[in-house]
């Protein structure tokens, strides 16, 4: 099995060696001060791994160490493939962007959006037009996530075993059923709320091609892309190298969590947050995306389809247009979203470092990645803790910026 490795000196490619190296020792500092349990970095650029480092512990109670076949949780790092896997299916005339949903899944015709009141008093009224597949995948569809628990539509997802993944021992069918019964927080199109959507993504990509979601990643883009440790379940020697979970405590220190069930193949296959992977496989995603669409001779999509993918489809940022107060942020300022990814928009207003066109996402286990097409760059960060530590990833982005010179 192939491994992620260096594979040219910083300097080669224009990186600052001492900045990296401050890099390094940040998040070093974040192990042996016990708030990271252990964590790999890799930077690329022109296409090769221009550093790559791993630091403490993927289970601390064992003292097994993080190393480059080491097994994480990718969480919402797992919506950007599905959504290559939905735009493949729209090149082939398949799936188009602006179909209604209920035209392959039926019980999300008529949907209703949220009016006025709470609880038995809570109203709702016809939406003035239908949820469309681009609405899925920009997060624009008016669904929710329970655990927000800022609005009366998410105390009905609450009431209906929806926190932060689906109900309980519910396939993806019958997941998508209990979405399409509840209301949208406000008409689609008009506000980007982050969701659920993305397992209705995954429910379309099996009723379009007639396939176990699971089986057409693997064939269609694991496969072809040589992702080879990445899918919803680990077994055999890769769940011997699967990273142990943490939680943040109150003590301000971190502790062992069950994460969720991957040893076995799992009834939902979300598109939400189910896959597992190796920082080699997702260099190996990232990589397809900086080369627009192909790697290694096999192209999945075309340059124009990523480009579409990348861009904004917001009329502004996620800021004013996001849904508030969970969005309406001053971190989501510059900030706009394409189909499964955050793009930069306005430099000068994001929090971190970023150049503009930057597109990337993070997972609730600490992971995160993002593609820089103007330094032709791409990063990712694995670790395995929650909650993701934003703070890190502002740091890792500030340090990156350090090493390019900007």
């Amino acid at each position: 099995m192939d491994q992620l490795q260096q594979e040219v000196d910083p300097v080669e490619v224009g990186l600052d060696p001492v900045a990296l190296d401050r890099l390094d020792r940040f998040f070093a500092r974040r192990v042996d001060d016990g708030l990271l349990p252990g964590y790999l970095v890799s930077v690329a650029r022109h296409g090769r791994v221009a550093h790559l480092t791993s630091y403490g512990l993927r289970d601390r109670e064992a003292g097994i160490p993080v190393t480059a076949d080491t097994v994480w949780r990718l969480y919402s790092m797992t919506k950007p493939v599905a959504s290559v896997a939905a735009l493949m299916l729209h090149e082939e005339g398949l799936l188009d962007l602006d179909d209604p949903v209920s035209r392959h899944l039926p019980a999300f015709a008529d949907p209703q959006v949220y009016e006025r009141g709470a609880g038995d008093d809570l109203r709702t009224r016809p939406a003035e037009g239908p949820v469309l597949v681009r609405h899925l995948l920009t997060h624009t569809a008016g669904m929710t996530i329970g655990a927000y628990r800022t609005h009366p539509v998410d105390s009905l997802y609450l009431a209906a075993g929806i926190e932060t993944t689906a109900p309980k021992d519910a396939d993806l069918a019958e997941a998508c059923e209990v979405y399409a019964g509840l209301p949208l927080q406000f008409e689609p199109g008009t506000e980007w709320n982050y969701s659920l959507a993305t397992d209705v993504v995954g429910r379309l990509i099996e009723v379009v091609t007639g396939r176990p979601l699971d089986a057409f990643l693997s064939e269609r883009v694991f496969a072809p892309l040589v992702m080879t440790d990445t899918g919803f379940w680990v077994s055999g020697e890769r769940a011997d190298r699967l990273a142990v979970l943490y939680q943040e405590n109150e003590d301000g220190g971190i502790a062992p969590i069950p994460g969720p069930p991957v040893h076995e193949r799992p009834r939902l296959l979300s598109c939400v947050s189910g896959l597992v992977g190796t920082a080699r496989d997702y260099h190996r995603f990232m990589e397809f995306l900086r080369r627009r669409g192909e790697l290694d001779g096999v192209r999945l999509l075309s340059p124009e389809t990523v480009d579409t993918m990348t861009a904004n489809h917001l009329p502004t940022d996620l800021h004013s247009f996001g849904s508030k107060p969970i969005h309406g942020q001053p971190g989501n300022a510059g900030l706009g979203f394409g189909l499964g990814f955050s793009v930069v928009v306005d430099a000068d207003r994001t929090e971190s470092p970023e150049s503009e066109g930057s597109y990337g996402w993070s997972g609730a286990g600490g992971t995160t990645f993002w593609v820089d097409p103007r330094n032709d760059l791409t990063v990712q960060l694995m670790t395995q803790v929650r909650p993701a530590g934003m703070l890190s990833f502002h740091e890792l982005k500030g340090f990156v910026s350090e090493a390019l010179g900007s």
